[in-house]
Formats: C-alpha cells, structure tokens, sequence
C-alpha cells in the first residue's frame, strides 16, 4: 500500500455536524469541486452510506470508483476503502477523525493512502496529496461553517 499522509483542521462546529455533512454524500456535488457526481449505493439498516459511487474529474484527473464506509457507533471515526481498482487508483484507504474541543469546535484529522494505478514520481505524488487533502479539508470547513451560520 502507498505512504500515509495525514492533516488536522478545526472547524467552527460540534462534531455532530461535521460527521453530517462528511455522511451526506448526495450534497458532495454542491461542495467538493471535483465531484460530478455521488450515488449511494448500498446503506447499513440504519441509513448510512455502505458503499458510495464517486465520479471526480479534476481537469487532469478523472476517476470513476466506489468506496465501502465504515462508521465508528458515535461516527467519531468514519473510514473508507476502494472497493475495487479503477481507472486511476489500485487501492485508497483512508479516515477522518473528529472530536470535540473545549470550546465548542471540532478537530478533523483526514487520512489517507492511495496507490495509484499510474506512475507518478514520489515528490510529485506527495504535492498532490497534499492538494488533495487541503482542498477537501478546506471544502469541508467552508461547508460545515456556512452550515451552520444558517442556522
């Protein structure tokens, strides 16, 4: 399996909300700018996402591929792997850890292992997994928190 990158983030929410937004896969397209688009394909009993279809395209990179969700039982903890190879990646493993802070925010640790199915010069895959995580990070906090202004 590929190298683990990992990076933290605190968001301006209880970890309820974060872990809502990360689990409403169909609203990925309306703000993870690479997602086209999102089906839920299999659910456990109660309701959450089993397996999840994505279909990214990046400009460079396009992907079609479904990923099998796995939810600690106070979804503190939500991870994922590849279900099978795709066009771009052998395998991807990966998690987000959210737990509360003090004052009221919420830290979100995302890992993520990826091996990819093309060549691509370690430092150069290393740069785009580095984009790739702050993008998502950065993504999810601008949604959480806009979320929750809402309110």
């Amino acid at each position: 399996m590929a190298d683990t990158s990992t990076q933290s983030i605190v968001i301006a929410a209880p970890p309820d909300q974060v872990a809502a937004v990360i689990c409403d896969f169909a609203r990925y397209p309306e703000w993870v700018s690479a997602t086209k688009t999102v089906e839920v394909v299999e659910e456990y009993e109660d309701g959450y996402a089993s397996q999840v279809r994505f279909v990214l395209d990046a400009g460079v990179v396009a992907d079609e591929y479904t990923l099998a969700y796995e939810y600690a039982e106070d979804i503190s903890r939500i991870e994922w792997h590849l279900v099978e190879p795709s066009k771009m990646q052998k395998a991807q493993v990966g998690s987000y850890d959210i737990v509360g802070n003090d004052d009221g925010t919420s830290t979100v640790t995302y890992t993520l292992a990826v091996d990819l199915a093309i060549g691509m010069l370690g430092m150069f895959k290393r740069k785009a997994e580095k984009m790739i995580m702050d993008t998502a990070l950065t993504e999810l906090k601008r949604r959480v928190e806009s979320i929750g202004a809402g309110k």
